[in-house]
């Protein structure tokens, strides 16, 4: 009896010690991965910076240098049109497995950027893609980095808002630190500010442009638009956060406090006309007015209402189709109220890019860079490319997308070979 008890405690020891055996494998497999990982995105990470570092500089006939107002604002001083190029959904991963994408995105963006030659580039979120499964890292500074180093080569004047992407909640950096690394000295063309200290989020920013006599004619509005909320710190519920309270409150002082300058200066001119400040905003996540706008649309058989006229653009989302804030904010009413905003644009919806006017503001959707999040958009064309927009001294504006694969934007390196997909409209998912 005694031998068979034995008999059972070896075995039991034995498979132990296999199970054991078994997890150590495992876990230092997973080590060695980890660890092979490293180095292929140190080295791959290396040669992207090189390659981006190849770029040549832009060369402008007379490039508009900003300069801080007496309140603090980046200001562009001029008597033509402002020209801005709005890139979103860059999606740089950093990491082993996005290396060949990564190089693609440097590519676009340089190509598009040397031939538009905008006075500044605002880029509307999510710069860095630190999903592991996807980039091979949780490291989303080294995207940021390689990003920065190319706007930086190119000379560009350039600033950015945030996107959920950005700062994950596994990412190693968080929003402060980014914020940090993106308002660094060294950076020449780099204008982004990290923004009031009591208002939520990071690169809440004004910039103004004004004329030779001094008067603002446009301001241009950029917010931090958060991640999600709700518990929903991963983001798998797709519960995106909005705009909160005090950034509103922070447009509307802001706004007023320029309105009462402007009004200062037309009198000290000797000029009896005045008018509103005319502003747009800049953010990643659309508010629900997108939304909103889009399914008046589509309801009324994609035909104009009394609220909407559509402009330009398809929606090329499926599921959702307008994957907005999930909380209540009041930029959008407020922005009706005070009469000064005329346009509004985000990114976010890669492969959405269509411009609607709702109520009078238009709700624009740039076009996205993203060769990486969304599966099997790198093989696809129609969705990427960059918004170019005009502002006018007399404060309008005109915008238009345009699509990179057009002969225009001539490529240091070869385009990739892309299908130009066609866009059906469908019904939302319930």
């Amino acid at each position: 009896m005694k031998t068979k008890e034995k008999s059972i405690q070896r075995k039991k020891s034995r498979a132990g010690k296999i199970a054991l055996g078994i997890c150590g494998g495992i876990f230092g497999l997973m080590a060695v991965v980890a660890i092979v990982g490293a180095i292929v995105s140190s080295v791959g990470n290396k040669a992207n910076t090189e390659k981006a570092l190849s770029f040549e500089t832009v060369q402008y006939e007379e490039q508009l240098v900003p300069e801080k107002d007496e309140n603090g604002y980046y200001t562009f001083t001029t008597d033509r049109d402002l020209r801005v190029m709005q890139l979103t959904d860059i999606h740089i991963g950093g990491g082993w497995m996005s290396l060949k994408k990564d190089a693609m995105a440097l590519n676009a963006v340089a190509a598009m950027v040397t031939a538009e030659k905008p006075d500044l580039v605002i880029v509307t979120g999510d710069i860095a893609y630190p999903v592991p499964f996807q980039a091979g890292t949780f490291n989303n500074l080294s995207s940021a980095r390689i990003f920065a180093q190319l706007m930086e080569k190119l000379g560009v004047y350039w600033t950015l808002c945030f996107g959920n992407h950005d700062t994950e909640s596994y990412s190693y950096y968080s929003r402060e630190d980014l914020s940090e690394f993106y308002s660094d000295e060294d950076m020449k063309y780099c204008l982004y500010e990290a923004g009031p200290a009591d208002v939520d989020g990071y690169g809440n920013q004004i910039i103004n442009v004004k004329n030779t006599q001094g008067i603002i004619t446009q301001s241009i509005y950029i917010f931090d638009s958060h991640s999600y909320k709700g518990g929903d710190i991963l983001g798998v519920m797709q519960n995106y956060d909005s705009i909160h309270e005090n950034q509103v409150q922070w447009y509307k002082d802001t706004l007023s406090l320029h309105n009462t300058q402007n009004d200062k200066l037309y009198e000290s001119l000797g000029k009896d006309a005045k008018s509103d400040i005319k502003s747009t905003a800049f953010f990643h996540i659309p508010f629900s007015e997108y939304r909103d706008a889009w399914f008046e649309y589509m309801e009324n058989g994609y035909k104009d209402t009394e609220n909407v006229r559509y402009r330009f653009g398809v929606m090329g989302e499926s599921g959702r189709l307008i994957y907005c804030s999930m909380g209540e904010d009041n930029l959008f009413e407020t922005m009706l109220e005070l009469g000064s905003t005329q346009a509004v644009f985000c990114g976010h919806d890669h492969e959405n890019n269509f411009s609607i006017n709702y109520k009078g503001i238009d709700l624009n959707y740039g076009m996205s860079v993203d060769y990486l999040a969304y599966p099997g958009i790198v093989k696809l064309g129609s969705q990427r490319g960059c918004t170019i927009i005009n502002f006018a001294p007399d404060g309008s504006y005109t915008h238009v997308n345009e699509n990179y694969y057009q002969e225009k934007y001539t490529a240091l390196y070869d385009k990739e070979e892309v299908t130009m997909q066609e866009v059906v409209h469908t019904a939302p998912a319930e």
